[in-house]
């Protein structure tokens, strides 16, 4: 409903009480009243027009209020308003007198202060290592050796780490430069379970394991004296910590704080506990009271009992607690049980930790890399950029030095020569399969004739499958994760370094040249660190010759013609080309 101005509800309160007014008049005043006002009417005098149009326009015209007015504005206020200066332009204006606002309301936070939270704590001082499962891993270097694929590093990381079975948790304390530990780490030996204190990991013993090292015992005792018609009560934990005016509520209140809500402000706390008068709950807590409880120490050699859960807990620190918790450098953990720590700062940070991860996995990456490299797989670099895993690195195959088949060179030139190229492409473009006669039309009476089944390869697909196993597990040839089929590119020649020799070094005659080409020739292959090579430049030890010499050639080409391709590998390691 629009608001009404003040000129609108100055008229109004006039309407009204005029309104009141005829109402008071007795019924003789109303009609004398009415013959009074009728006398003085005609029917000349009465315009009907008039009677449709609102109070305002049917009153008499005044005299012109504006008959004087020049058509001068009135002069504007200046800027020195903004600037901070008063301004006394409008102080006397008479409709801007009334009733004073009164003091400014104080001010109180709103929903914009409200909707920045306060920071969360920071993240205890661990180092959180994620493992790939050791079965899992050699069941992926048996697969990548029997197909010879080449697998990004990076996807198999994250499909990892998609499955808590897939991958344990590693935990290690933090040192200081002078060996001291920054965040300490205790170990549960009942559970295994990861603490970053004694106390919680105390707290966590006692009610998790508490049955292994304690037996309750009540017995029957006078309830408490009085009558009790509401009992206070945790508005968080549902504990009921009695009346109010009973002698052991302050302790029971602090007990309670202390055990469970310990980062939580006492003020804060004692806000939440409410005032309960049902009457069952007022009953049950003169029933718990009503039974004295007395806890029975086991695994001790003499007999103890305790009449407090405090006695109970000094005697486990004193008796049990060096055994059963111990300070650890290192903690693994179960990918399944990570994401359920008991505590829970630990949880938030292995959750944060395992979020980073997926985000960009280079530690479980890296550690994977390790994994593989020990089951004697390759590391190489597609475009300088992606890593991939496979069974060989990326060799070039120079054709117009190396002798080979013309099966082979068949092989890599339509490789080449196709882009986007896959085993089924090149299997049904260089030994396409017989075509198989068409089945005769079922009639009605007859059945449905069951599928055929799929052909056998043939002895021509066999021998191109088996060059073509060869060429990939040499390195000649790329087979990636999709199916598609690449050639290693030829190296780029690198621009020979340039020599600097020191002012102080030794004359070049002082080593014979013989004696550092000999310690070249003879240096072992296994000191040569296997790191990522590029597919399109592998490593410098790998790259061919411009020119191979004659009886190279020929030991290159002897064991060819001399060991058949097909003879050399098992059926499991071929697979069929449909």
């Amino acid at each position: 409903m629009p608001r009404r101005g003040h000129w609108g509800q100055r008229r109004l309160n006039i309407k009204t009480a005029q309104h009141l007014e005829r109402n008071q008049l007795s019924p003789l005043q109303r009609r004398d009243s009415f013959q009074h006002h009728m006398s003085g009417f005609s029917e000349a005098d009465l315009d009907l027009e008039k009677l449709f149009l609102p109070a305002w326009a049917q009153e008499k015209p005044e005299k012109n209020r504006f008959e004087h007015f020049s058509g001068e504005e009135r002069e504007k206020p200046s800027r020195d308003r903004r600037r901070g200066k008063p301004f006394e332009g409008r102080r006397d204006d008479p409709r801007r007198s009334g009733p004073k606002r009164g003091p400014k309301k104080e001010f109180r936070p709103g929903r914009r202060e409200q909707a920045h939270p306060e920071p969360p704590a920071p993240l205890p001082e661990i180092a959180v290592t994620f493992l790939a499962d050791e079965k899992g891993v050699e069941h992926l270097a048996r697969q990548i050796k029997v197909t010879g694929r080449a697998y990004p590093l990076f996807q198999i990381a994250n499909l990892v780490l998609q499955k808590p079975e897939r991958y344990a948790v590693r935990l290690g304390v933090r040192k200081k430069p002078d060996g001291a530990i920054i965040q300490p780490l205790f170990l549960c030996a009942l559970d295994d379970s990861p603490w970053l204190s004694e106390d919680e990991a105390v707290a966590h013993v006692l009610k998790n394991h508490f049955t292994t090292f304690y037996q309750t015992e009540r017995t029957p005792t006078d309830p408490p004296k009085g009558t009790y018609t509401f009992v206070a009560q945790c508005g968080m934990s549902g504990v009921i910590l009695g009346p109010p005016n009973y002698h052991d509520y302050q302790n029971q209140l602090r007990k309670l704080h202390t055990e469970r809500f310990s980062k939580m402000p006492f003020e804060v706390f004692k806000a939440r506990v409410k005032i309960v008068k049902e009457e069952a709950v007022v009953k049950k807590w003169i029933e718990e009271h009503s039974f004295k409880t007395e806890y029975i120490c086991l695994n001790v050699p003499e007999p103890l009992k305790l009449a407090s859960f405090d006695e109970v807990e000094k005697h486990f620190r004193s008796t049990h607690k060096e055994a059963i918790i111990k300070p650890a450098e290192t903690a693994l953990i179960d990918g399944a049980k990570s994401r359920n720590l008991r505590s829970h700062e630990l949880q938030r940070l292995v959750r944060v930790e395992w979020e980073k991860q997926k985000h960009f996995p280079l530690q479980l990456a890296t550690s994977l890399s390790k994994q593989f490299a020990s089951y004697g797989l390759q590391f190489f670099k597609v475009n300088k950029t992606v890593v991939h895993v496979s069974v060989a690195r990326p060799q070039f195959l120079d054709l117009e030095t190396t002798p080979v088949s013309e099966n082979i060179r068949r092989l890599v030139d339509f490789i080449n020569a196709t882009p986007g190229c896959s085993r089924r492409k090149l299997v049904g473009a260089l030994a396409p399969a017989p075509k198989v006669a068409a089945s005769a039309p079922v009639t009605d009476g007859q059945t449905e004739a069951a599928p055929a089944h799929q052909p056998e390869p043939t002895a021509e697909q066999t021998a191109l499958i088996a060059d073509l196993h060869w060429l990939i597990h040499q390195g000649h040839v790329l087979e990636f994760a999709d199916g598609r089929l690449e050639t290693a590119k030829k190296p780029v020649p690198r621009p020979p370094k340039p020599e600097t020799r020191p002012a102080s070094a030794p004359p070049a005659e002082s080593v014979p040249p013989q004696q550092i080409e000999s310690s070249i020739e003879t240096a072992p292959i296994e000191n040569v660190p296997s790191g990522a090579v590029s597919a399109s430049e592998p490593a410098a030890g790998d790259e061919q010759p411009a020119e191979a010499p004659a009886n190279e050639s020929a030991r290159n080409e002897a064991p060819r013609k001399e060991t058949p391709a097909e003879s050399s590998r098992s059926a499991e390691e071929v697979p069929s080309p449909l």
